[in-house]
């Protein structure tokens, strides 16, 4: 006979495990199958009698427990210095509970009425009821400024790097934080600012040297104009925001919609379940954040969210498009709490066919937050303890309705590029530890492709319901482009076809013919360099690099005002209610298209001056080491080099590529010795110097040691440099071509 629990066991069951709350969750973990299930179901709704549990939906919950992440406000040390906070939102019949900060050495100072975002524990037999991790701080918001500290006979002055600031801000003896002459500091404002004099700040932070690896990203933000200060009214704007309620939507919560993200995520704006529906096909389920919901029309948060355009993101921060309280906190699909969010139902055939779709405005609860790693090695046969309660029922749908996706996807042929991502890991000081290559998982195939179809059905909706709204626009590449492509190829001795309307199968084509050669990687690199920059646009003009017809963004609007927009559509499409897109919104859209596209460029020019000079910062140290790498790219001054083991790209001067001149073809994106004959073209392999790295700008020069394994003479360019309106003669353009002849033959 099969034994049914106690009260005590499944109160202490629940409490353990709070994403896992369902009856069947409960069944599972104590292994109750049959009829045993009545009685169970007979022992919780005592407990839901007494006052015990509450059941929301398909699932019970301690009604006077916290959720696992919670907005809390610091009430200040306790008498032996320990620092306790209090819930800012309590909905139990008991006292509020006491909240013990365990904090880190490298988390901020906080003090009394500061509010933070905290994961908390719960704990027992102490005078608190929980302990709480520091997620982010939010809530406060003093004006942030960084600068150069210069020290003065009573304390000093910071001088802000940002060019359009001209004043300069006073620093007491007491606030410096004793930071030195020429330090790179943050600073924030002291107390309100006056009408005469200069305004003063202390010093919060020591960057140290302005050149330093904690410095970079800081300096990118205020180099590319990027906001990283919330205005007041924006802040107390996301203060008062409440949760939204059930009132209007449709009841998710039964759903077992996970988020699945990186290990290291701070907010999640996508959660995803699939139910097969017993006939080879599926219903795929994409929930995302109702940012709308908090986010109204020409609010304050609304304008400074369009200012914006989206979030930015560097290897040590993240400069967000929305204040905390609602990027980090009430837009989260965080596990275990409810959270208002925009749903589309996609049904799926057996073939991976979209054939059908809704979308609901509705109240999700997820089951787990899970990361990319742990769900992919659960398929790969390592289930951890977190995922195995859903693996069955909830993982192993996922991954079979992405199969069937794949079919359809291969059918569609979009783009197959194959370009390692880098990742900068950094120390708590700052200082880059690895540059380390992320691997490509199943995983995060199958988010993508779920995401993709997801925008896919919103911009196919709102189309069929005649709303405007912005499209994600990705048009073909120019001939001119084509041709270097062409040529590219060539000198790899592959083929790209000509006379023909062009289709990304055609480029997947020549990727594959390149797949498992040294010239893959270089293949890839030219065909992305080959693509125009995608856009926003309230005209459709399809995406091409997706083989897609009609493409708008609709998965992340907590870092993007694009989806944002296409939210607002699908609420005034829907009559969901009076947040929408309004008259207004409409009017400004070929603006709001433009705007955003540009604020996505200079994220984009931002992260990769922080990348380079981060890269620069941790090669540094090996000035003189020999490097392999392969010729990334031919220009009339010099030659680029991108390592292997870092992806950094070196850049060679043409004064040191050897003593003689080299004449530079910009058809064949080739460099020909006038002396030698010796061919430098594009995916050669080269060992190199390292001769410079400059953390500052990013820089970093490199010698040409060996060239396709051959050693290169060293030296100056000869006195017979360049002449004035020097042409090759006609035995050396013969020399030319046949050397260009003999290197594509070898490829």
């Amino acid at each position: 006979m099969t034994r049914i629990p106690s009260k005590t066991e499944i109160l202490d069951w629940i409490a353990e495990n709070p994403a896992q709350t369902a009856k069947r969750d409960i069944a599972r973990a104590f292994g109750i199958k049959g009829a045993a299930r009545i009685d169970l179901k007979r022992v919780l709704r005592e407990l839901e009698d007494e006052g015990k549990l509450q059941k929301r939906k398909s699932s019970y919950r301690d009604p006077d427990k916290l959720p696992p992440v919670s907005v809390l406000e610091v009430t200040g040390p306790d008498a032996d210095g320990d620092l306790f906070a209090r819930p800012l939102e309590w909905s139990g019949e008991g006292a509020v509970p006491r909240i013990l900060l365990s904090l880190r050495t490298s988390d901020p100072a906080l003090g009394a009425g500061d509010r933070i975002l905290g994961r908390l524990t719960e704990v027992t037999g102490e005078d608190h009821a929980y302990t709480a991790r520091l997620i982010r701080r939010i809530g406060t918001n003093p004006l942030r400024i960084l600068g150069v500290f210069r020290a003065g006979s009573e304390g000093g002055r910071v001088l802000p790097v940002d060019k359009g600031s001209q004043k300069e801000w006073t620093v007491a003896p007491g606030a410096t934080g004793g930071a030195k002459d020429g330090e790179l500091v943050e600073a924030e404002q002291a107390g309100p600012r006056g009408r005469m004099g200069l305004p003063k700040a202390r010093i919060i932070t020591r960057l140290g040297d302005p050149t330093e690896p904690r410095a970079v990203s800081l300096i990118a933000i205020h180099q590319h104009g990027i906001p990283d200060h919330f205005p007041d009214e924006v802040v107390a704007e996301a203060d008062r925001a409440k949760p939204a309620g059930l009132k209007g939507r449709e009841d998710l919560r039964h759903l077992p919609l996970v988020t699945i993200d990186p290990w290291d995520a701070r907010d999640h704006d996508d959660a995803c379940c699939v139910i097969p529906n017993g006939d080879g096909g599926f219903a795929l389920w994409v929930a995302i954040a109702d940012v709308a919901h908090y986010v109204t029309p020409g609010s304050a948060l609304d304008r400074e969210a369009r200012k914006r355009g989206n979030s930015t993101y560097f290897p040590d921060r993240v400069v967000p498009m929305l204040p905390d309280r609602l990027s980090g906190d009430l837009c989260s699909l965080h596990e275990g709490v409810e959270r208002a969010c925009i749903a589309v139902e996609m049904h799926i055939d057996g073939a991976g066919n979209k054939v059908g779709q809704r979308f609901v405005r509705g109240l999700m609860t997820s089951p787990a937050s899970l990361n990319y790693e742990e769900v992919q090695a659960a398929m790969d046969g390592d289930v951890n303890d977190k995922v195995a309660p859903l693996f069955d029922d909830v993982i192993k749908p996922l991954y079979a309705c992405y199969d069937a996706l794949k079919r359809a996807r291969a059918v569609r042929q979009p783009l197959e590029l194959d370009l390692p991502e880098r990742q900068i890991v950094l120390a708590e000081d700052g200082t880059v530890t690895d540059v380390a290559f992320k691997d490509r998982l199943d995983a995060h195939r199958l988010i993508e492709e779920f995401m993709v179809l997801a925008n896919v059905a919103a911009a196919e909706t709102l189309i069929a319901k005649r709303t405007p709204l912005l499209f994600r626009v990705h048009e073909e590449p120019s001939q001119e482009k084509l041709e270097a492509l062409r040529e590219t190829a060539a000198a790899s001795g592959l083929t790209l076809a000509k006379g023909q309307v062009l289709k990304t199968a055609h480029l997947n084509r020549l990727l594959a013919q390149a797949e498992g050669t040294d010239t893959a990687e270089l293949i890839n690199i030219s065909t992305l360099r080959s693509m125009t920059q995608a856009y926003y646009s309230p005209e459709n003009f399809g995406h091409f690099g997706l083989a897609l017809q009609a493409y708008a963004h609709f998965t992340s609007p907590i870092r993007r005002y694009a989806d944002l927009i296409v939210h607002r559509a699908l609420i005034t499409a829907h009559g969901w209610g009076k947040d929408g897109l309004t008259p207004e919104d409409e009017a400004m859209l070929a603006d709001t298209a433009k705007l955003i596209s540009d604020t996505e460029r200079r994220s984009m020019m931002a992260e990769r001056d922080t990348t380079d000079r981060y890269l620069a910062s941790f090669l540094n140290d090996r000035v003189g080491a020999v490097m392999d790498g392969r010729i990334s790219g031919i220009a009339k001054f010099g030659v680029f080099v991108k390592l292997d083991e870092t992806g950094a790209d070196g850049m060679i001067p043409i004064r040191n590529l050897g003593a003689e001149y080299f004449h530079y073809d910009a058809d064949s994106q080739t460099l020909m010795g006038a002396d030698s004959g010796r061919i430098i073209g594009l995916g050669q392999r080269a060992t190199v110097k390292l001769v410079e790295a400059a953390p500052v700008t990013g820089g970093l020069i490199v010698d040409l040691v060996e060239l396709e394994g051959k050693a290169v003479p060293q030296g100056r360019p000869s006195s017979r440099g360049k002449p004035p309106k020097r042409k090759l003669s006609k035995g050396k353009k013969k020399a030319a071509k046949t050397a260009r002849k003999v290197k594509r033959t070898r490829r």
